[in-house]
């Protein structure tokens, strides 16, 4: 792990296309500001972690699952 210090309006950069600046200091908070490709995702940590969490959820979903959601849509189509 990289540690760095920086003071309000510094920044770092990560490659050539994110840039990470210090907005403010308020007590034990650090406002940052991140500026990235639209095509790059930027989440908190915490909000990371359950978007991983709900994917691999979701990849579980067994085919017996599956296929009844289907037979309801189609009964609902036919009906």
């Amino acid at each position: 792990m990289l540690i760095l210090t920086r003071k309000v309006g510094e920044a770092v950069s990560i490659g050539d296309d994110i840039q990470v600046s210090v907005v403010e200091i308020k007590g034990t908070q650090v406002k940052l500001g991140i500026r990235a490709p639209k095509d790059i995702e930027v989440h908190r940590e915490e909000i990371y972690l359950k978007i991983q969490e709900e994917n691999r959820r979701a990849a579980l979903v067994s085919t017996d699952a599956l296929g009844a959601a289907q037979d309801l849509l189609l009964k609902k189509k036919n009906s």
